[in-house]
């Protein structure tokens, strides 16, 4: 009887050790960390896209070509701050938002353009001449967009604040002229970790 008892306590203490998941419905706001986060992500973007489509320069480049859309490629995003950001998401919505929007068009870039390249290549010495895509046909950005990621960090004890500025620019890729330049500081954080006990 008391080894069923050790037995069964064993059992149990093991079992209160096991991961847990708790699935949450898509844009409930979860901040464990106190790092960046994907609320992050939608709050800054949704900002810098919103500046981005009613800029001035954008107008202006649309009224200048009768109505042409710009054409736009995304380079990158620098995460140039304190901590590991994966600012590839900020650059892919970014895009998806902003092209759904129908005010830009994008072409490739990065390492999809490389990809595009080396299949078009591909296909000059594979396909067959009525199917093949032609070389030198790529539409030309007018636009390169890129930005960073940047952090200050104000710690004292065990409370810390973290701000991020988020910078998202529109460069003119044939003069170097910037066309739209637009930062968001909203994103600012109060974290008190647990002091602990020696």
């Amino acid at each position: 009887m008391k080894k069923m008892l050790i037995l069964l306590g064993v059992i149990l203490m093991l079992s209160s050790c096991g991961t847990t998941v708790k699935r949450v419905q898509s844009g409930t706001e979860l901040d464990l960390s106190g790092y960046w986060n994907a609320k992050d992500v939608r709050i800054v973007c949704d900002a810098l896209i919103k500046e981005c489509l009613s800029s001035p320069g954008v107008e202006q480049f649309i009224n200048a070509r009768g109505g042409r859309k710009p054409m736009v490629v995304v380079i990158r995003f620098r995460n140039e701050s304190s901590e590991h950001i994966d600012t590839s998401i900020i650059s892919t919505t970014m895009e998806t938002v902003i092209f759904n929007s129908g005010k830009l068009d994008f072409v490739a870039g990065g390492s999809t353009r490389d990809d595009v390249r080396a299949e078009r290549q591909d296909q000059q010495s594979f396909a067959s001449e009525q199917t093949a895509a032609a070389l030198g046909r790529e539409i030309g950005a007018d636009f390169i967009m890129t930005g960073t990621v940047r952090t200050i960090i104000d710690r004292e004890d065990n409370k810390s604040v973290r701000s991020y500025f988020v910078t998202a620019e529109l460069t003119d890729i044939e003069t170097n002229a910037r066309i739209w330049i637009g930062q968001n500081s909203d994103i600012t954080k109060v974290v008190t970790r647990k002091k602990n006990r020696l």
